[in-house]
């Protein structure tokens, strides 16, 4: 059986792109990051805590993370609409990293990759701001804004992959669940 870790709908659907065959269990994990610890580094631990609690004899499980980062700061979820709108002031007009860490794992198998996609803001005002925090679209979302909906209004250019800015690098993930790692797993 397919597991997939994680609560988040846009990876339930994203997860579907591969195959509808799946169940989905989380579990209460810490997911504090150590001081200083590089977007890379987080999204493969966070990947690999939300994934190993369900190891067993013969699922395979998936955990995924998805962080937002620039100039070295990682911005995770906003815990108000202050936080949002600070947030969304400090990407304005400018470039930065979408970090999704991926991990793939069975009883005697694991697999833990990241991706990284680059997403420049337009120069946005703080009215723009306040109007896409009433959406409420922001408060569960790395970085305080989801590409997927009326975050797409605050994007100027993206480069790499769409999906993983989203939550799941789909095409990579399917590549390592073909990868005969994991046995026989072609789904589609």
């Amino acid at each position: 059986m397919l597991v997939l870790a994680s609560k988040s709908p846009r990876r339930r659907e994203l997860l579907r792109l591969i195959t509808n065959d799946f169940v989905i269990k989380t579990a209460d994990v810490d997911e504090t990051l150590p001081q200083g610890i590089s977007p890379e580094k987080a999204v493969l631990m966070l990947s690999q805590i939300k994934a190993r609690p369900f190891r067993n004899e013969s699922d395979i499980i998936i955990g995924a993370d998805t962080v937002v980062a620039a100039d070295s700061k990682i911005l995770g979820k906003p815990s108000d609409d202050a936080e949002a709108f600070s947030m969304l002031k400090f990407l304005s007009g400018r470039e930065h990293s979408v970090f999704t860490g991926v991990t793939v794992l069975s009883r005697n198998c694991e697999k833990t990759f990241y991706r990284e996609t680059k997403v420049r803001f337009y120069s946005l005002s703080d009215n723009e701001i306040i109007d896409y925090i009433k959406t409420g679209e922001c408060s569960d979302k790395a970085g305080a804004y989801g590409i997927q909906g009326k975050g797409a209004l605050l994007v100027k250019e993206i480069k790499g992959d769409y999906f993983n800015v989203v939550g799941l690098p789909v095409s990579a993930l399917y590549r390592i669940l073909n990868s005969g790692f994991f046995g026989n797993f072609n789904r589609i």
